[in-house]
């Protein structure tokens, strides 16, 4: 098995046993435990183990994953890489690229660049997808290596730790330096793509504070507290500062041919080491250019 295809826990106390810490510090069920020791996927420094063995600080546990062919075309696309270990890769998606294939976009994705990605350096892994972005929203996409990370930070997701960043930049002056939104956002009809703040939708909480005012528009780095489609154009619209250039919820703008809307920090845990991981991307240059219009 390659080191793309392992999952590396470096032991970090003693009297323990396999199963206890695959149980406590990695949450394996003990169903899933059960079926990689049987096919002999765990290993401890190196060697096949079962699940009562004992651990000692400093022993590398090391749980083995079958090797996975992608259910994306892997597509020779540039992709702009921000972070990488052997159980993550994060990248900077430009504006006007979808994340995944759709019915509209079939390929020319940013999982068909990760796919050729992964089959160019030998990581025989499905593309995970942990967030997906607007088409024409720029910025953080995150992707696990493997079905642990990918649930784990599925889980972190959920639970709204993961801390989201995004930059906009609005019409009008807000005047206020900050504030907080916090109305529920609903899609009213199944077969539009609109969402609107409406009393039967999800609880929806978006903080923002003013970076910049300028010719009759502010800059705002916005904090989510949850992670609704569509949630920081919606809740701009609903307190009458739509994003610039945002067609769907606002207009369209002479200054830029998209949403002025970037993810430009993601600060999480480390599925496996539980360590604090702040992902930045900077302004993109269209973005730039309409503050320094």
């Amino acid at each position: 098995m390659t080191n793309n295809n392992l999952l590396n826990y470096t032991i970090q106390e003693n009297d323990k046993t396999v199963k206890s810490i695959m149980r406590e510090n990695l949450n394996f069920s003990q169903r899933l435990s059960k079926r990689l020791e049987m096919s002999e996927s765990i290993l401890l420094n190196g060697s096949v183990v079962k699940l009562n063995k004992k651990v000692f600080i400093g022993d590398i546990l090391s749980i083995g994953f079958d090797e996975e062919e992608d259910e994306y075309d892997a597509i020779d696309i540039p992709i702009d890489i921000v972070y990488e270990d052997s159980d993550l890769l994060v990248v900077n998606k430009p504006p006007y690229i979808v994340v995944h294939p759709t019915k509209s976009h079939q390929n020319n994705t940013v999982a068909n660049g990760v796919a050729y990605y992964f089959k160019k350096n030998g990581i025989k892994r499905k593309v995970r997808l942990v967030n997906r972005l607007d088409m024409n929203t720029s910025g953080i996409v995150i992707i696990a290596k493997n079905p642990y990370a990918h649930n784990e930070l599925a889980n972190q997701m959920k639970m709204d730790t993961v801390d989201k960043y995004y930059y906009a930049v609005v019409e009008g002056i807000i005047k206020e330096d900050k504030g907080t939104i916090n109305q529920p956002i609903a899609r009213l009809n199944p077969e539009d793509i609109i969402r609107i703040v409406h009393t039967s939708g999800k609880e929806c909480i978006t903080h923002y504070a003013v970076e910049k005012r300028f010719n009759n528009m502010t800059l705002v780095r916005v904090k989510l507290d949850t992670g609704r489609t569509h949630q920081i154009r919606v809740h701009m619209k609903h307190i009458g500062h739509p994003i610039v250039g945002d067609a769907l919820y606002g207009q369209e703008s002479r200054l830029i041919n998209r949403q002025a809307l970037h993810c430009c920090e993601m600060k999480f845990k480390q599925p496996l080491t539980g360590q604090d991981i702040v992902i930045k991307c900077p302004m993109p240059d269209d973005i730039i250019k309409v503050m320094n219009n």
